[in-house]
């Protein structure tokens, strides 16, 4: 099958955004953008250091890859209008497994409202995906920069999940071919968040409908996530150690199992993509969303970040750490 054929065969499965005026196939799509903006947002997906094909169905890596997009968008307030996606695949590849990680792709960015309204594709020795997502906020959109003296902090989604996941999958504690609630039991939430995020996309335009001051996605984990919103804002970020418990019961299994202490999951465990905001104390919280902390300004001497009983988070994902 030669590339122009499998480009066909991506565009009989992939949906095109209803704000589009002229979708794919021309040199550039068009795209309305009646609010007088669109927000932007680019990431991208690696074989072997963001997916294995021994532990997910080329659905769900193509659903994976258009969540964590979309959670960019949905942090800022937003919602999508279109996607384009950038493959790098080899030569040898089977192609009904393209289709389905591009259908999958597709199912989630249409799912959200959106379309997929261009890309490229190139030769390679592995899978690479590079998506740029682009979307739209009914008003301005919220940035990390706003948090105040006197916030609520809340959180909308699950924290933990997929970095419990993970590590279920990678100490063999998990075999791939299980998926089913019925086959994982307490472990199921976990390996399928891992496998495929569910950001409560959501709970980012109610968000933005409440007042939220400052927000983004946990896509690195809530100790470095959290400092930078407050590094942004120049304030401290006090996480309650209590409002963890939930999640701690709800990976209390996996946590037996691994070895692993539930916390160090939720404090530094990323990819759940869960929502990280701040709001005015007096604001109610918008549906999806439960308090986990609180903002206060810097004390003479104090530098801003994110703590939690007296001790400054540290720990969460970095591409470029050397371990």
């Amino acid at each position: 099958m030669d590339e122009f054929e499998l480009i066909r065969r991506f565009k009989e499965v992939l949906p095109s955004s209803p704000r589009a005026t002229l979708g794919s196939g021309d040199d550039c799509a068009v795209i309305a953008a009646p609010e007088g903006h669109f927000i932007v947002s680019t990431d991208i997906v690696m074989e072997h250091c963001d997916f294995k094909r021994e532990w997910s169905t080329a659905r769900e890596i193509g659903r994976r890859a258009a969540a964590q997009n979309l959670a960019d968008i949905a942090a800022m307030g937003g919602r999508v209008s279109t996607a384009v996606v950038s493959m790098t695949v080899p030569k040898d590849e089977d192609v009904d497994w393209l289709v389905d990680l591009v259908a999958g792709f597709g199912e989630e960015i249409a799912a959200a409202g959106g379309g997929v309204d261009g890309g490229d594709l190139s030769a390679g020795d592995s899978v690479i995906i590079a998506v740029t997502v682009m979307g739209w906020c009914e008003g301005n959109p919220i940035t990390r920069a706003g948090a105040q003296d006197g916030n609520l902090v809340a959180v909308a989604g699950t924290l933990g999940r997929s970095a419990a996941g993970l590590d279920l999958l990678l100490g063999g504690y998990v075999h791939p071919s299980l998926r089913s609630s019925e086959d994982l039991g307490e472990l199921h939430e976990a390996v399928n968040i891992f496998r495929t995020p569910q950001p409560p996309l959501e709970a980012g335009p109610r968000a933005l409908g409440a007042g939220a001051t400052a927000m983004m996605d946990l896509s690195d984990g809530l100790a470095k996530d959290a400092g930078r919103i407050a590094r942004a804002s120049g304030v401290i970020i006090d996480i309650d150690r209590e409002a963890l418990r939930a999640d701690e019961d709800a990976l209390a299994a996996a946590s037996q199992l691994a070895g692993t202490p539930a916390l160090e999951w939720i404090i530094t465990g990323g990819e759940d993509h869960a929502l990280f905001a701040t709001f005015p104390a007096d604001t109610p919280l918008p549906e999806g969303f439960r308090p986990i902390g609180s903002v206060r300004a810097c004390t003479e001497g104090e530098t801003p970040g994110a703590f939690m009983s007296g001790a400054e988070l540290h720990g969460g994902w970095d591409h470029f750490r050397q371990d």
